[in-house]
């Protein structure tokens, strides 16, 4: 197939161009060719998506992955010129399009957020997953019948610029002792992108359309199950100090940047973790073990540069502080 990949350097689109090469697919990228150095070797076609597509009149492509589609507004226009090259689109949502998380096992029928101004373009302050429902809308109108809507959770492994997953495996890996917070058993949820980009492409060699959540793993995973791992794949020797939530708020804790994979239960959010995957699931998706996916990063954060500043994860120095508070005060 010739597949088109709207981003393609970053993360999940670097590893969808990564498997869609190794399957024998012919790809090109269309990005602001920032990161030239990634995928040098594939055909790259550089402009910007709002406004200066007119490197893809004339061509055509079997089916397109949009990876980076973020604004209602911007997402149209690059829609509306892609029908005019491909019989296929992939959009990549995210499972934060929905209304309410206060409840477990959402399915993709569930109410999307919505906006009181449609106009906004700023995915900050709780807009983004309203403007990503915006975007599904966008693609679906522009190229009816013709879409494949994914809504991932939590993406990990090589390449992550969050760092919402890597911090765990890393922290572990460091031993000594390692504040572990609130709920143990807690459910969470994410997805290796190389599962995730594998999953997708075999949707887009079928042609498959609709809405699908993408996260796992296939059966129910507790934070505390999961730390284990990472203690039984990387540092067995280090130890988990579970704190628990309300004095993580009352030290004024960020929840999911500063402690990624926590949510308390006070952001009324259960639902965020445990999304339905079933769908997902008979539709081919599966998952490698978790230890793999565990052991994968922490071997590829280790190959970043020295003084690398982290997106996400607590301080070394904030983190012994609030050790020390707690274990002070259960004494």
């Amino acid at each position: 197939m010739k597949i088109l990949i709207l981003g393609g350097t970053v993360f999940l689109g670097r590893h969808l161009a990564e498997i869609a090469i190794r399957r024998g697919h012919s790809v090109t990228l269309f990005n602001r060719g920032r990161h030239t150095d990634v995928l040098s070797d594939v055909e790259q076609l550089h402009g910007d998506r709002d406004g200066d597509l007119e490197i893809l009149k004339g061509r055509n492509w079997d089916s397109v992955i949009d990876t980076s589609g973020y604004v209602p507004r911007v997402v149209r226009k690059s829609a509306r010129q892609l029908a005019q090259v491909t019989d296929h689109s992939t959009f990549i949502s995210s499972i934060s399009v929905y209304e309410d998380f206060s409840k477990k096992n959402l399915t993709e029928e569930a109410s999307t957020g919505k906006l009181a101004d449609e106009t906004i373009e700023d995915i900050g302050e709780g807009n983004y997953g309203p403007l990503k429902a915006l975007c599904e809308t966008v693609v679906q109108e522009e190229m009816p019948g013709r879409s494949l809507i994914v809504r991932p959770g939590l993406i990990v492994g090589p390449y992550d610029p969050t760092d919402r997953f890597t911090y765990w495996p890393w922290r572990i890996k460091q031993g000594g002792n390692v504040l572990a917070p609130g709920n143990p058993q807690g459910l969470i949820q994410w997805i290796d992108v190389r599962d995730l980009a594998s999953w997708i492409l075999d949707l887009v060699e079928k042609k498959q359309t609709g809405v699908y959540h993408a996260t796992g793993p296939s059966e129910p995973l507790t934070l505390n199950r999961f730390l284990e791992a990472c203690k039984d794949t990387l540092n067995q020797t280090a130890r988990l100090q579970w704190i628990p939530e309300q004095i993580l708020l009352d030290q004024g804790v960020e929840y999911w940047s500063e402690m990624p994979l926590w949510i308390p239960k006070t952001a009324n959010m259960d639902g965020f973790l445990a999304v339905d995957n079933q769908k997902a699931i008979k539709a081919g998706l599966t998952f490698r073990p978790i230890q793999e996916s565990i052991r994968d990063t922490a071997e590829w954060a280790q190959s970043r540069p020295a003084g690398y500043q982290w997106k996400a994860g607590m301080d070394e120095r904030r983190e012994n502080e609030l050790l020390t508070s707690f274990s002070n005060k259960e004494v």
